[in-house]
């Protein structure tokens, strides 16, 4: 994802705003906020969503359907739905990520929460997230938002990351410093 900076200047930020401000006026900013997540968790998911959304040969008309289709098929708001075909016909579908991530921030920001992007090598219990979302609350005081992500090559462990620190408790990354330290020895 981008800076927080780079992710609210342009043509990212500009849309984010005017999602929030419209949102705001219908009271919907929760249910925007769980369709773009939504949206961006099928992003990673499908290979064949993000063709959809990169392609600059498909027509426009084409992705706005097939937009509208799935926003339909998710029981996403009115509002989400017209935004993603706002988005296709503008033929700004290059910027969506960049533009749930602004919103994100922004809905984030004026509620006085964080977010705290949490990668581990496997899928997180509820047990297991409801734990780590009070532990980024206690560490930052503040409400916190908790993003995961997978990767497998962490071996086991989490990586956390909350604004500019990173919290690195991986076991590909202890196992690096070990291997470090052993060359040092050496």
């Amino acid at each position: 994802m981008a800076s927080q900076a780079g992710s609210r200047s342009g043509i990212a930020g500009r849309y984010a705003s005017a999602l929030y401000e419209l949102a705001d006026e219908q009271k919907a900013l929760d249910a925007v906020a769980d369709d773009l997540r939504a949206f961006r968790a099928l992003l990673g998911e499908s290979e064949d969503l993000v063709r959809l959304v990169r392609s600059p040969n498909l027509a426009r008309e084409s992705q706005v359907k097939a937009l509208q289709a799935i926003a339909a098929k998710a029981g996403a708001h009115s509002l989400s739905s017209n935004f993603l075909a706002l988005v296709a016909k503008n033929r700004r579908l290059f910027a969506l990520d960049g533009i749930i991530g602004a919103f994100l921030e922004i809905l984030a920001e004026r509620r006085g929460e964080v977010t705290a992007h949490v990668t581990s090598a496997r899928e997180l219990t509820d047990e297991q997230l409801a734990k780590l979302t009070d532990a980024v609350k206690r560490t930052v005081g503040a409400q916190a938002q908790v993003e995961t992500h997978v990767d497998p090559k962490l071996l086991g462990g989490l990586i956390v990351r909350v604004g500019s620190r990173m919290y690195d408790s991986s076991l590909s990354s202890k196992l690096q410093r070990l291997e470090n330290s052993m060359k040092g020895a050496a």
